[in-house]
């Protein structure tokens, strides 16, 4: 199986049966706690619990769509029902837990936080600051909805500046610039060209 990103579906196909696993927010939050978190819900697919396969697959797929796999494999070897399933369903959950990049070693003073807290948090986050409705909260990958706060927080740094820039004008060197160009010396060629930036993102947005 070739790896995949963590907001891409995970195809589990079995007797002409396809399904698609998303890792969705929702998914994440119903997964974490169905044996009381992550590890506890490892050790029951390790097991090959076939109950809580067909909770897994169902929380990542919908009932709907899965209906017609669970039919075939009623009819079938648990044997080979399982060779199936078991490398989509980890990597499931594997994907769920996909949601930092590895770049980022957490600082050693980061308190650390649970799933089920975090998943929380992301759709407070994701309904509330980015203004997605709670379903499309709930559809989204965990991983989805950090690149869209990521997202946020670089276009909000772009309208009103970071912390630690400058907001009292120009700088020197660009003072010097512009009494070199016969400009005012005050002149923010800088803010300018980041409100044509801007601009120019505002007329390709669809309202």
């Amino acid at each position: 199986m070739k790896p995949q990103l963590a907001y891409d579906a995970i195809a589990l196909e079995y007797g002409g049966n396809t399904v698609f696993l998303r890792p969705s927010l929702r998914a994440a939050t119903r997964l974490e706690r169905l044996h009381g978190g992550f590890p506890e819900l490892l050790s029951k697919i390790e097991e090959f619990d076939t109950l809580t396969i067909r909770q897994v697959i169902t929380a990542a797929a919908g009932s709907e769509a899965a209906a017609p796999l669970f039919a075939y494999a009623a009819t079938q070897p648990l044997k080979a029902y399982m060779q199936a399933c078991i490398g989509p369903v980890y990597a499931l959950v594997i994907a769920l837990h996909m949601i930092g990049g590895d770049d980022e070693p957490a600082s050693q003073d980061t308190e650390p936080v649970a799933w089920a807290d975090l998943y929380a948090d992301l759709f407070k986050m994701a309904t509330g600051r980015l203004g997605w409705t709670p379903e499309t909260a709930w559809n989204a990958a965990p991983a989805e909805i950090l690149q869209a706060l990521e997202g946020h927080a670089d276009w909000m740094v772009m309208l009103h500046g970071s912390a630690d820039d400058d907001q009292t004008g120009p700088t020197e060197e660009q003072r010097k610039q512009n009494e070199g160009l016969g400009l005012d010396p005050e002149f923010d060629r800088a803010g300018l060209q980041a409100l044509k930036s801007l601009s120019v993102m505002r007329e390709g947005m669809a309202l």
